[in-house]
C-alpha cells in the first residue's frame, strides 16, 4: 500500500471519513433513519434510509450542493400516491427517485390511478450491509446496501436494491441500482432520477452543462426560457414568474460518449466549482432539465431517466413504456463527482462541448 501522510498517527477510520447512522428526533423527519456518508475530501452527504436511499443534503467544504424544500426531510408515507401528495412529502435534496412504474404528473385510466412521480420514493429501506472503510488493509471504500419492495398483493412487485458507494480520499458518489420484478405477471416500469441542485452552487451565472436534442413540452411549461436564442444554459436569478407553480421543463436526447457514458452537470466559476453526472445512454436514455426559479424556492434539476416525465400513460400511448418480465431485472449506474481543480473542470467542460 502506497504510504499515506496519516499513516501510524490516527486510531480511528472515523477521523478521516466513513458512514455514521442515526434516527432523527425532531420535526416532521422524527424518527426517520438516515446515514451520513463523509469521504474526507470535504464531500460529505445524508442517505434517508426511510425514503428509497435518497440523497437529501450534501455539502463540499462549506458549500451547500443541493436545494432543501421548505419541509426538508420528512417521515416516508408509504401510501401517498394520489393526486399531487408527492409534492407535500418532497425534500428536494441530491438524488430523489421517482417511479418504480409512473413518472411524471398524476393521471388515471383503465389500469388504474398513478399519483405524481410514482412511490418509491415514500418506501424505507431493509439494510443488508454498512461496510466501512478499513486503513489497516488498505480499504478506502464505504458503502451501503438497501432493498425497497413497491408491491401490492394481486398486483405488481417491483423491488429496488441499491448501493451507495464512496471512497475515503474521492470526491465522489456512485449509485448502482438494481430493479427486479418479484412477481408473477410483466410489470410497467419507469425510472427517474430527480438531481436538485441550489445555492451557492446554483447562482446567477452558473452554467448548466449539456448536450443533445432538446424539446419544451409545451402542454406542460411556456417556451419563456426554452427557446431558440435564449441562453437556458445559464441560471437565472430569481424571476416573479416563477411564484407559485412558475417553472419550465426541457426534455433532452443526450449525446453519449464513445463509451455510452452520458455526462451532465453545472459549473460556478465564481466558487471554481463544478458537478458532474454521469450515467449509461443504453439505461437512462432521456435527461430533463426542469428550471424553478421562484423566489425562496430557487432550484433547477438535471433528471436522467428511462423516460421524460410524461407518465405512463403517455408512454403506454406511444408505445414506449417498459415493461419487466418476472424474475427479470434491470440494471442503472448513476455517478456524481465533484470537481475542483483547473484540469478536471476544463476537461468536464470540454467533453461536454456545451
Amino acid at each position: 500500500m502506497t504510504p499515506q501522510p496519516w499513516q501510524n498517527k490516527i486510531s480511528n477510520p472515523a477521523q478521516l471519513g466513513g458512514i455514521e447512522t442515526a434516527v432523527l428526533d425532531n420535526g416532521p423527519g422524527r424518527g426517520t433513519r438516515i446515514a451520513w456518508i463523509n469521504t474526507g475530501t470535504g464531500l460529505r452527504y445524508k442517505v434517508v434510509l426511510d425514503r428509497a436511499m435518497d440523497i437529501a443534503d450534501a455539502f463540499f467544504n462549506q458549500h451547500s450542493l443541493t436545494w432543501l424544500s421548505h419541509g426538508g426531510i420528512t417521515a416516508p408515507e408509504p401510501f401517498s400516491n394520489h393526486g399531487l401528495e408527492w409534492l407535500r412529502t418532497f425534500g428536494g435534496g441530491l438524488v430523489t427517485t421517482c417511479g418504480l412504474s409512473h413518472v411524471g404528473g398524476p393521471e388515471q385510466d383503465a389500469t388504474g390511478e398513478r399519483g405524481l412521480h410514482g412511490q418509491i420514493s415514500n418506501i424505507p429501506a431493509e439494510i443488508e450491509s454498512i461496510i466501512q472503510p478499513d486503513l489497516l488493509t488498505g480499504q478506502m471504500q464505504m458503502s451501503i446496501t438497501g432493498r425497497m419492495k413497491q408491491t401490492q398483493v394481486l398486483g405488481p412487485s417491483l423491488e429496488l436494491k441499491r448501493t451507495i458507494t464512496s471512497t475515503l480520499g474521492q470526491a465522489s458518489i456512485q449509485i448502482k441500482d438494481e430493479i427486479t420484478n418479484r412477481g408473477n405477471t410483466p410489470a410497467p416500469h419507469m425510472l427517474l432520477y430527480h438531481c436538485n441542485f441550489g445555492w451557492p452552487l446554483v447562482d446567477e451565472g452558473t452554467d448548466l452543462i449539456w448536450n443533445g436534442a432538446w424539446k419544451s413540452p409545451g402542454e406542460v411549461t411556456s417556451t419563456k426560457i426554452f427557446r431558440e436564442g435564449n441562453n437556458f444554459r445559464k441560471c437565472s436569478p430569481p424571476l416573479e414568474a416563477h411564484s407559485g407553480g412558475g417553472e419550465e421543463v426541457a426534455f433532452i436526447q443526450i449525446t453519449p460518449d464513445t463509451n455510452g457514458w452520458c455526462t451532465t452537470g453545472l459549473h460556478n466559476s465564481h466558487l471554481n466549482l463544478a458537478v458532474a453526472l454521469q450515467f449509461q445512454k443504453e439505461q437512462l436514455p432521456w435527461l430533463t432539465n426542469w428550471q424553478h426559479w421562484g423566489k425562496n424556492e430557487y432550484v433547477t434539476g438535471l433528471e436522467p431517466g428511462t423516460h421524460p416525465p410524461i407518465g405512463q400513460a403517455k408512454a403506454r400511448e406511444q408505445q414506449e413504456l417498459l415493461f419487466i418480465n418476472p424474475g427479470e431485472s434491470r440494471q442503472y449506474d448513476l455517478q456524481i463527482e465533484v470537481l475542483t481543480t483547473q484540469e478536471s473542470i476544463h476537461e468536464f467542460l470540454n467533453n461536454t462541448d456545451f
